[in-house]
């Protein structure tokens, strides 16, 4: 699992410089669009509603000694838990909308690693894959808040918040790994195959969303780069699984890649 991890991560390394091989940039112009609106809209709400959740939370102390100091830490903790519903809410909804503009980046990459021009496994047109990045999305939605919940309530512990936080990274990241990866997967197999073939391969679906989510720390910029990157490494990883007979990560870092073939 975490050698997965780090090898999802390590296909970041090179996706710039494929991207531009493969002239991609064009086709996430709309989508970068859609990321940088909806972060804008949700980054404005978490800021505005994070002192009323943290006023909130500090109704709870109803001793005047430390009563500011409590406040402090709610409207802290407010934060934290608006930022991270908004997150949630930010990956599922970019990703759903830009599903039908990221299939032309997965079979042009899957053409290039293979050679040979991809194929439609499972009947897809732009208006199913709009329908299955929604379904996807809510489906992913509903599973992380189902866990996200619970790990913000032991956020209010002491020492378990610390690890707390760790492990609610960790289920972000495997939702937006497992998005980016159904890109290339819609075109193999169908709704129920794709979740079961993405459960298998975890490991890389998380070293790939946090690659996205890393992305997103990045001022300005990451809001820009994180589709165009995490759907590009999603993409190789996802091709190599599919056309790799022992279903092992074969192929090399991306700077020993031969980007000029």
């Amino acid at each position: 699992m975490i050698q997965n991890i780090f090898r999802g991560l390590q296909v970041y390394t090179g996706a710039y410089g494929l991207i531009s091989k493969l002239k991609l940039w064009k086709y996430f112009v709309i989508p970068v669009i859609i990321s940088v609106v909806v972060f804008a809209m949700i980054f404005v709400s978490a800021y505005g509603l994070s002192d009323n959740l943290g006023e909130w939370l500090a109704g709870i102390w109803i001793w005047e000694t430390g009563k500011t100091t409590f406040t402090a830490i709610s409207t802290f903790i407010g934060g934290i838990v608006i930022f991270a519903i908004g997150l949630i809410l930010y990956k599922h909804i970019i990703m759903a909308l830009s599903s039908p503009f990221m299939s032309p980046v997965s079979e042009k990459i899957e053409a290039y690693f293979t050679g040979k021009p991809a194929k439609n496994y499972v009947s897809t047109n732009f208006s199913k894959q709009l329908v299955r990045g929604i379904r996807i999305g809510l489906r992913n939605l509903s599973k992380e808040l189902l866990y996200t919940l619970p790990i913000l309530v032991l956020k209010l512990i002491p020492v378990v918040n610390i690890f707390s936080t760790v492990l609610l990274f960790l289920v972000q990241a495997y939702y937006a790994g497992f998005a980016n990866m159904d890109y290339t997967l819609e075109r193999h197999f169908k709704y129920k195959e794709s979740v079961a073939f993405i459960r298998q391969h975890r490991g890389l679906a998380i070293g790939n969303g946090i690659g996205f989510l890393l992305l997103l720390l990045i001022p300005v910029v990451g809001v820009i780069l994180v589709l165009p990157l995490s759907v590009t490494s999603a993409s190789v990883i996802a091709v190599d699984l599919l056309f790799d007979d022992d279903e092992e990560i074969g192929f090399e870092p991306f700077d020993k890649i031969d980007l000029s073939k």
